[in-house]
């Protein structure tokens, strides 16, 4: 049997439900064990979190500075870590482990400014670390199909894309851990809903397209009284190459819990998949009937599941967010142990951009939705 690569988390301890989801991922193709952390900036949260997690008490850390240096040294240190603070806290311990030559899965958006996000990028990791950002609608099978056919040119050259991520949760003035500091410009960065899910809708129709963003014009919005950052997105895309763009998001969209959408079309047909339904996804060949794909089913094209889309249950049986996450952790421990990077992996550059998206963003929504290419930022 393949050992398990040895794990530490910085952040997720009690209360914390992205830690709570990235634990989960790491265990379920039996690829990591998790064996030291830094779970909380409050050392009895931290201690309590760690006991509850059967982690040793001499490899509960009151800092993630403690902790690499600390695992860095040990024969039987961490290989890698996950980091699953807010925003804020995400470079300082990405930067640290990695100079430390511990491999790093980092919760996105990569970081609150982009100066952050680019001195990050600027590290010479230790013994070749390698960077995950887990943007986890890129483990979704079918995603990954809808990648490998738009390579494959069945739609064509591709003219349209149309992307969305509605959620309701923030429609009023909430107080809790979770919406506290992603209403905190101070820990989100500049950013509110654009940053918080408007980066996976752009990441989403960046990586199913392999169209790159020439421009935007951004129209932000803030609707409850009070909020220091936007919770409705509106944005135009230009792609290089001519293809165009719509991107919706938005936290105070009544009816909808957690609704991310792609709608793309090109010369000779269009993909629709929405994650409310992951496996299922519209082909519609242009002058052909609809044609219904399911994952794990025999495909329309004819062609099996490209490298990468692998699935764990026979079709019938859903394999969703908590899968598609453990997808990237699974391919992660794969570049790990081969020393190999893998093309349909979230790296440390697409956590640059997407941050570089987020400023882009604002600075246009700033100056009256005015055009903005994403190389001026």
């Amino acid at each position: 049997m393949t050992q398990r690569i040895r794990l530490g988390m910085v952040g997720g301890g009690t209360g914390s439900f992205i830690g709570y989801v990235h634990r989960i991922a790491s265990r379920i193709d039996d690829d990591y064990e998790l064996v030291a952390g830094a779970l909380s900036s409050n050392p009895e949260t931290a201690a309590e979190s760690a006991k509850n997690l059967g982690i040793a008490n001499d490899r509960s850390y009151a800092s993630f500075e403690e902790m690499a240096q600390a695992e860095a040294a040990r024969e039987d240190g961490i290989e890698a870590v996950s980091i699953v603070t807010p925003n804020h806290v995400h470079v300082a311990p990405a930067k640290a482990f990695l100079e430390a030559g511990i491999h790093v899965i980092c919760d996105k958006p990569l970081s609150n400014t982009l100066e952050s996000a680019r001195e990050l990028a600027s590290v010479k990791p230790k013994n070749g670390a390698k960077f995950l950002l887990t943007h986890n609608y890129t483990g979704y099978p079918l995603v990954r199909q809808a990648r490998q056919m738009i390579a494959d040119g069945k739609l064509g050259k591709l003219r349209l894309v149309q992307v969305e991520y509605p959620q309701d949760w923030l429609t009023e003035e909430v107080h809790n851990k979770q919406a506290d500091w992603r209403t905190d410009p101070a820990r989100s960065g500049v950013g509110g809903c654009i940053g918080d899910i408007g980066t996976h809708a752009y990441n989403l129709a960046r990586f199913m397209t392999g169209l790159e963003l020439d421009s935007l014009s951004a129209d932000l919005d803030t609707f409850v009284p009070g909020r220091q950052v936007d919770d409705n997105v509106h944005i135009m895309l230009r792609f290089k190459g001519g293809a165009k763009g719509m991107l919706w998001a938005s936290q105070v969209a009544p009816g909808n819990e957690n609704g991310p959408s792609i709608r793309i079309y090109g010369e000779k047909g269009g993909i629709e998949w929405m994650q409310i339904e992951p496996n299922k996804m519209w082909y519609c060949p242009f002058g052909e009937p609809r044609q219904l794909m399911t994952r794990g089913g025999a495909t329309p094209i004819g062609a099996d599941a490209p490298v990468g889309a692998e699935i764990r249950v026979p079709p019938g049986h859903p394999e969703g967010y908590l899968e598609a996450f453990a997808k990237l952790y699974t391919d992660f421990a794969g570049v790990i142990r081969s020393g190999n990077d893998n093309p349909l992996l979230p790296t440390l550059a697409d956590g640059v951009e997407g941050v570089q998206f987020i400023v882009a963003a604002v600075t246009s929504s700033n100056n009256n939705s005015l055009w903005t290419r994403l190389s001026d930022v």
